[in-house]
């Protein structure tokens, strides 16, 4: 007999790009749920991870990095995404990089003061760190910043101290009921999950700049008795770009189509038929209709 939820809540990840949010994320809820890469920015969206415990259950909120630059229609989304989540979370995770502290994190950091919520700095990537000794001054130098309820050194990419995190995250819950049925592990559907997969291996196989002027979406998708046949487009913002996804004779988008099936197939439990095809939708991160044409809304 499952035992009842006590204490449930909206645990906000935040911090600059680039520092593991979501690596943290899928390290907690012990599945993918939000796709990582060495690239800043890879996440675009608020993500839930539902982590449902025998007494509690965390729902996680992943979140776009906040940067200083706001170039493009893009760049100001994400931002507004990012810091929206401060007023609504129950709990705060402030996710550093033990190796460096940068003016972003300063600025995410003015964020927080008129945060009237616990408040756990993270610091991650301490498997990066020669020297463990390094982390006492980091760990004064951030006691001197801001009266953090608590402050945890972690590796998310080797699970290293994640569990007591959890554990503290879990008694700073308020009480409330389950909110969501305790297999799901994400609030985004398929066809959101299946775009990201695919985006994932795009930002892996281009440079450079080109991952942030391109989007992916969903334009088919039709269950068959053995088949799951599904359709995408990869907009980008210029001919040139296009060229390069597509590459010599059509081999990059070949190679992206067969990585991205293959996760959607784990994914899907089903054989998979995927069609990818590359348009141009010009200056569409700096455009707010197009943005919301496209799902960042």
């Amino acid at each position: 007999m499952t035992q009842e939820i006590l204490k449930s809540g909206f645990v906000a990840i935040i911090g600059r790009p680039n520092v593991g949010k979501s690596t943290l994320l899928n390290c907690l809820i012990g599945e993918k749920v939000s796709i990582t890469s060495p690239k800043p920015q890879t996440t675009r969206c608020q993500i839930l991870g539902i982590k449902t415990l025998a007494d509690a259950q965390i729902i996680y909120i992943d979140t776009p990095g906040m940067h200083r630059e706001e170039k493009r229609a893009m760049n100001r989304y994400m931002n507004r995404v990012a810091s929206s989540v401060i007023l609504d979370a129950d709990v705060i995770i402030f996710v550093i990089d033990a190796t460096s502290w940068r003016g972003e994190d300063e600025m995410v950091l003015k964020k927080l003061h008129d945060a009237e919520k616990p408040v756990i700095l993270v610091i991650n990537k301490i498997d990066l760190l020669a020297d463990k000794g390094e982390l006492l001054p980091l760990i004064q130098k951030m006691k001197d910043k801001y009266h953090f309820t608590h402050i945890i050194p972690i590796s998310a990419k080797d699970a290293d101290n994640t569990h007591h995190l959890e554990e503290e995250i879990a008694n700073l819950l308020p009480e409330g009921p389950q909110l969501y049925p305790e297999d799901q592990v994400t609030d985004k559907g398929v066809r959101f999950q299946i775009a990201e997969i695919i985006r994932e291996k795009l930002i892996y196989a281009t440079e450079e700049e080109l991952p942030y002027t391109t989007t992916v979406e969903i334009e088919q998708y039709t269950e068959g008795e053995k088949l799951i046949e599904i359709g995408a487009v990869i907009w980008v913002e210029r001919q040139g770009q296009k060229i390069i996804i597509i590459g010599k004779k059509g081999a990059r988008l070949k190679k992206i189509g067969i990585q991205a099936r293959r996760e959607i197939e784990k994914l899907l439990g089903n054989k998979v038929f995927l069609r990818l095809w590359v348009k141009v939708k010009e200056n569409w991160t700096d455009d707010d209709r197009a943005l919301r044409s496209l799902g960042y809304e």
